[in-house]
């Protein structure tokens, strides 16, 4: 029963991950698309888009981070000890964004500074969130200080670079599903040259994993897992190129966004796959890593109670500000 339930604490803290790239991926995004906005007019129209869900969206950070303290500390402490760096740059930018979420309905002489923040911060978040990933993928000795500058190389920095691109993305396809007119129109055709961005992005982080790295090349090219695995870019590609075909300019409604999100999962699906069932890759496996089973089964209550809480939370809060933003709305 104990591997049993290391492997549902392993997918729940994979769902908790997904949740959060997804939902704070278009709100990230939205602030990478800041600059490419044609005037404060269309700022606004962003910030109400998100005004009412952006922070609820976090919640499935903290979540993600509890599931690990709680279910996997090793890895907790491994990852955290190897990577504080581009983590406490991640939360620089997501405290950054915050204050200047709130200060800019309330600045007026002072709102370029407050925009440039919202846009620096929602960057930052993303570029360090794409570079922790990286840094977990290539794997490598996790532990001591040959790994302190480990989450800085070229490998790190194109993943984070694909990161920033591919919340863009999702902010753009966002805004198609929230906007009408002229910033719908924007959206979709910022939206077509970021999907091609994303796919070559994707292209290349596999390649280069594939060339790399040796258990990633055994596992997708070698026996049987070849033919398993095979459906998942098949399937990317495929939401690829409806994504692209979707992002007419048109009153095309949540289909774009909802491409977006399949093609986030099948990426995401696809990674975990690759990798699975190592946590700390190529190093140690969940089976390793995992608390003892008593304390499994003392947080599960605590997960069985909190995960459809914090999920039901946030269908009923997009449900209630689900439909298109109107000019006449306020900030909060």
């Amino acid at each position: 029963m104990e591997q049993e339930l290391a492997l549902f604490y392993f997918l729940v803290l994979g769902f908790g991950v997904l949740m959060y790239v997804i939902l704070d991926g278009f709100d990230l995004g939205l602030g990478v698309l800041y600059p490419w906005l044609d005037d404060d007019s269309e700022r606004d129209t962003v910030m109400r888009s998100i005004s009412h869900v952006w922070d609820g969206n976090e919640t499935w950070l903290v979540f993600g981070g509890v599931v690990l303290f709680a279910a996997f500390p090793t890895a907790y402490a491994h990852l955290l000890s190897s990577l504080y760096v581009p983590l406490v740059l991640m939360l620089f930018g997501l405290i950054l964004r915050g204050v200047a979420f709130e200060y800019r309905f309330k600045s007026v002489r002072s709102r370029r500074l407050w925009d440039a923040a919202f846009f620096g911060g929602s960057t930052l978040a993303a570029m360090c969130q794409g570079m922790v990933l990286g840094a977990v993928v290539q794997g490598g000795d996790m532990v001591g200080e040959m790994f302190v500058l480990h989450w800085f190389t070229p490998f790190t920095i194109f993943t984070g670079l694909s990161v920033v691109a591919g919340y863009a993305l999702l902010g753009s396809c966002y805004l198609v599903l929230k906007t009408r007119g002229d910033l719908l129109m924007r959206a979709a055709r910022l939206g077509r040259r970021l999907v091609v961005v994303m796919m070559v992005s994707l292209v290349i982080v596999s390649l280069w994993m594939l060339y790399s790295n040796e258990w990633v090349r055994t596992r997708w090219l070698e026996g049987l897992n070849a033919l398993y695995l095979l459906p998942m870019p098949v399937l990317s590609a495929v939401f690829g190129f409806w994504l692209y075909r979707a992002l007419d300019g048109n009153e095309c409604g949540a289909r774009p966004f909802w491409l977006a999100v399949g093609l986030f999962v099948m990426g995401f699906v696809g990674l975990v796959a690759g990798l699975f069932p190592f946590l700390l890759p190529h190093q140690m496996t969940l089976w390793e890593l995992h608390a003892p089973e008593s304390s499994l089964w003392f947080t599960l209550p605590g997960v069985l109670i909190f995960l459809p809480l914090v999920l039901a939370y946030t269908l009923w809060g997009y449900r209630i500000f689900a439909g298109k933003v109107e000019d006449f709305e306020e900030g909060y």
